[in-house]
């Protein structure tokens, strides 16, 4: 009996579909909050903020401490 036997007959092909509609899942969510309209203020800031002299903003790393 060869390895490839033994796996094909395990019955573990459920846990790739299933990861495949997670990850697919996680995706969707991930496109809906990219696009989501009330976040573009936030986005809008985000972006700035590496250019922004006049407000600058401290490290997470750095706040914990």
């Amino acid at each position: 009996m060869k390895l490839s036997d033994v796996m094909g007959n395990a019955g573990l092909s459920v846990y790739a579909e299933l990861a495949l509609i997670l990850f697919f899942l996680a995706f969707v969510v991930i496109v809906l909050r990219l696009f989501d309209p009330r976040a573009r203020t936030l986005h809008d800031a985000a972006s700035r903020m590496p250019l922004d002299d006049e407000h600058p903003q401290t490290p997470r790393s750095a706040r914990r401490s």
